[in-house]
């Protein structure tokens, strides 16, 4: 029987199919996101890993249904099994994304060369077996329990699933999978959806936990149809600046655990090392006593406290038109944050060039360190040094006021570990029991209150 060969426009973002181009996508309501793709109408051949549904399954009340505890597969790094919320549950599907480059199969490599007891099968469609040799060897771990497979078909790949049976899967990338059924190449909306579905049923029918790597698109998030991330159990994204030695993990989705953890790992020749106390490495050893515009803030990922360095620069500016560039911290709050100042606080800087850095190329989305976002800027905008024994918690609101934030008990204890002599906080926010803390705390109700003390009126 020949073939009928058709093609059919797929969704890029949400993989929705029409038989013809759209500009607007009808489902997710995107633009310009229809990619041509060829489907074959004659294959009826059954995907890899697929199970036919049985007619013996019957509802059954929530009530009736005993829960059972998730058994763990538990990952080398301390850093990673934080984000994963206790390590790998056994039938999951993981997928980690991050640009090219930035790590992701290093992480991967160097803690499935210290799992012992259980057999591993690495699926490379990117990189030879020798590459993945020269990088283990540069990470100094040998395994006799790991395998590698170099292969891009996803038939291909299962047949040797059934030879090794393997304790843990991880295809490096989901991109590069292929399936005969589909006449689509590789990387195709409908591919990279029919492999990720396979390899799920292979998942939760064989309970062997499945790690998939993705690439990211330009926008910054994991590449191919939207279904993916719907599909999968966990993602976890792992970003960071290429020019820093830092690398952070973090959990987008989490079908087992918090989205609100982080692990972070610095690169080092050896491949990545866990960064078990963050707030040292995030503020300057060197910093020099006279320098204006620095300010200290922390920061809460999850139930994780950690200290911020910011660093601003106002300067006149010098072509008319006011620049204002920001690394770390998003450009829309500075920009009402400049406003409040302007507004409620009455400093001028409509004309002024401000830059705002966050050191050690992380990015924040904390509002509690607004409060060390505007000392930093008014620190530069009066060139007086602030305090480096202090640091500034809070939210600063829209009328000047100084918010409330979560989890100050934490933050004020890593501050006093940490040998801060001073910390400023909302008023109210810690009620009672700061004698407690082997640290000053300074309430302030505006943001006028906390300039008050730190420029002295």
């Amino acid at each position: 029987m020949v073939k009928k060969i058709k093609t059919a426009f797929f969704c890029s973002n949400c993989g929705y199919e029409t038989p013809k181009w759209l500009g607007r996508c009808p489902s997710c309501k995107e633009w310009n996101t229809f990619v041509e793709e060829k489907i074959s109408t004659a294959s009826n051949k059954s995907l890899p890993g697929t199970l036919l549904p049985s007619s013996k399954q019957k509802p059954v009340r929530l009530a009736e249904i005993i829960p059972i505890d998730e058994l763990r597969v538990k990952m080398p790094s301390s850093e990673l099994n934080r984000v994963l919320g206790g390590g790998l549950v056994a039938g999951s599907i993981t997928l980690i994304g991050g640009e090219p480059g930035i790590g992701k199969s290093t992480l991967l490599l160097q803690n499935i060369l210290s799992i012992r007891g259980r057999t591993i099968l690495y699926v490379s469609g990117e990189e030879s077996a020798s590459q993945l040799k020269l990088r283990a060897d540069r990470l100094g771990k040998i395994s006799d329990n790991t395998f590698i497979l170099c292969e891009t078909s996803l038939e291909n790949i299962f047949t040797q699933i059934e030879k090794v049976n393997p304790g843990l899967l991880i295809v490096d990338s989901i991109q590069t999978i292929a399936t005969d059924t589909i006449e689509s190449a590789a990387g195709s909306v409908s591919q990279v959806r029919e492999c990720a579905a396979a390899l799920l049923r292979y998942a939760k029918t064989s309970g062997t936990p499945v790690i998939l790597v993705g690439h990211i698109n330009k926008e910054g998030s994991i590449a191919g149809p939207k279904v993916l991330e719907h599909i999968v159990d966990t993602v976890l994204q792992f970003e960071g600046d290429r020019q820093y030695l830092f690398r952070i993990v973090r959990a987008i989705k989490n079908r087992f655990g918090s989205t609100s953890e982080i692990g972070i790992y610095e690169m080092v020749e050896r491949g990545l090392r866990e960064v078990k106390n963050p707030s040292e490495m995030l503020l300057s050893q060197n910093r020099v006593e006279d320098m204006s515009g620095i300010a200290i803030g922390t920061s809460v990922e999850g139930i994780r406290p950690f200290m911020i360095e910011t660093q601003a620069l106002v300067s006149t500016a010098a072509y008319g038109t006011p620049q204002r560039s920001v690394t770390g911290f998003d450009s829309r709050r500075l920009n009402m944050l400049l406003a409040v100042l302007e507004k409620r606080a009455k400093f001028r800087l409509g004309q002024k060039d401000v830059f705002l850095n966050i050191a050690g190329g992380v990015k924040v989305t904390d509002p509690a360190l607004d409060l060390a976002v505007v000392s930093a800027i008014m620190s530069s905008n009066f060139d007086v040094t602030l305090p480096s024994s202090a640091v500034m918690v809070g939210e600063v609101g829209l009328s000047g006021e100084i918010r409330t934030v979560t989890r100050i008990e934490q933050r004020v204890e890593e501050a006093a570990k940490l040998g801060f002599e001073t910390i400023y906080i909302p008023y109210g926010n810690l009620k009672g029991a700061q004698d407690k803390y082997k640290i000053k705390i300074v309430e302030v109700r505006k943001i006028e209150d906390l300039f008050r003390h730190l420029f002295n009126g």
